[in-house]
């Protein structure tokens, strides 16, 4: 049985299959043979080795041609996974070419390949992510605007507060969507370039085509080419897993709310059913939010991985011993996290099921109470604020000890009905008419959605 089988137990919860498929053995091994073979295109193009190899050498960059067991043996001598992998090229090509075997990885270092190989795979996984966002903030955008009016208890504390809306709810994940969409795109200029050095960074080796042969190679792969080489300097790579940081922050930020709403006692706002979905081994009642726990176990574990690496920036001189190795697999993993709970959290989104007359019914649960701020502040404009304050305050301590509605004990207190009549009192005590600037909330964040979008 093979190393990957063994995995795949829990990957089609955590994780999205094409982010696995840029991430596997298959998808590693190919990226640095892409670098390989543009590395000896480049090199053609400026004059360093004969055009005829360049043929050769490209055929041999097939990852379907090499032994994924034995390159794994290997490294665990060679220290990474160039060194095997070069040398394997190197004896798949002599057995067709032996003239062009001589001109393969030319002036590079194994850093050179892993890292630029690396890129490659970040650039197909950025894609990835960036088409899971934005069709997860086109969903939540429509989401918004259809609950936008739609009324539910505010919760600060865990407690009920004032009321707020279920559209300026989703505004609020859709706004967190948006953002890292833009950090996204701000990012890209400083992630997607060539790791290019040789040696120590310096590219003695090729002499005087150094520059021309980098950039070449640059263009090659469609990236940038950076001021310098970036060896041990790994902050692009930890800007990018800090964004995704944040993504698996705000998507578990999503997963939360959903949860907290979802429970027994609020059942307000649901994941979508399915046969066989959220149910228990014991309980045939259950319903659990099995999308939400995705996006919370997945802001719980991504942390932990973007720690190692802030942990492994501080790598010695011109190549690091032990930094560079902890990222290998780190980065791969968040991404392959965050996949998996986009993929989640477009499933929840989707197919959002709301209960809006449970949630007039919560709003309801304090008799009153949660509207007692709207009531205080009219009546402060009237006999001021310490007074209101403290007559509103007896009037709910009274609600509670009675077992009444509020708005029962409002009306049956002289000084407050000698200010405010009953309509007032009843307009006051309508959640729909306590809702503030949310619905202009809702507009801000569409707003912000479809200038990205434009």
């Amino acid at each position: 049985m093979t190393e990957r089988a063994n995995n795949q137990l829990f990957d089609a919860y955590f994780t999205a299959r094409d982010m696995r498929e840029v991430f596997c053995d298959q998808g590693r091994v190919q990226a640095m043979l892409d670098f390989e073979a543009a590395l000896a295109r480049a090199e053609a193009r400026v004059g360093l080795i004969p055009q005829t190899a360049v043929a050769p050498i490209e055929a041999a960059c097939q990852a379907g041609l090499y032994d994924f067991s034995a390159l794994g043996e290997a490294i665990a001598t060679a220290g990474n996974s160039a060194i095997p992998l070069v040398k394997a090229l190197g004896r798949q090509i002599a057995g067709n070419h032996a003239e062009a075997e001589r001109y393969v990885h030319l002036g590079a270092t194994s850093q050179d390949v892993m890292d630029s190989g690396l890129v490659l795979q970040l650039r197909k996984a950025l894609e990835l992510i960036e088409s899971d966002l934005a069709q997860l903030g086109a969903i939540l955008a429509a989401q918004a605007k259809r609950y936008a009016a739609t009324p539910l208890a505010g919760r600060t504390w865990l407690q009920h507060a004032t009321p707020v809306t279920l559209g300026m709810k989703i505004a609020g994940w859709l706004g967190a969507v948006t953002r890292s969409r833009q950090r996204l795109q701000e990012l890209k200029p400083r992630l997607l370039v060539l790791q290019f050095g040789g040696a120590s960074g310096t590219l003695a080796a090729l002499g005087d085509q150094a520059l021309p042969i980098a950039q070449a190679l640059a263009e090659e792969l469609h990236l940038a080419l950076p001021e310098q080489p970036w060896h041990t300097q790994r902050d692009r790579l930890v800007e990018f897993g800090a964004v995704l940081g944040l993504i698996a922050g705000s998507l578990g930020k999503f997963g939360r709310d959903i949860s907290l709403l979802m429970q027994t006692e609020a059942g307000e706002v649901f994941e979508p059913a399915a046969p066989g979905k959220g149910g228990s081994s014991t309980m045939p009642h259950k319903r659990n939010p099995v999308g939400a726990a995705v996006l919370i176990g997945a802001a719980t574990r991504v942390p932990g991985l973007l720690s190692t690496l802030f942990s492994a920036m501080p790598q010695e001189h011109e190549r690091s011993l032990g930094l560079w190795h902890a990222e290998w697999e780190t980065l791969p993993e968040i991404c392959c996290l965050v996949s998996g709970s986009l993929k989640q959290a477009l499933l929840v989104a989707e197919g959002l099921e709301v209960d809006a007359e449970r949630m007039a019914r919560n709003l309801d649960l304090t008799q009153g109470l949660v509207l007692a701020e709207a009531v205080s502040i009219v009546l402060a404009q009237k006999v001021g604020r310490d007074t209101a304050h403290h007559l509103l305050e007896q009037c709910c301590k009274r609600a509670v000890a009675e077992h009444r509605h509020l708005r029962a004990v409002l009306g049956d207190e002289p000084q407050v009905t000698a200010q405010l009549s009953d309509a007032e009192l009843d307009r006051l005590l309508d959640p729909a008419h306590y809702l503030g600037q949310a619905q202009t909330w809702v507009e801000r964040a569409l707003a912000e959605h479809f200038a990205l979008t434009a």
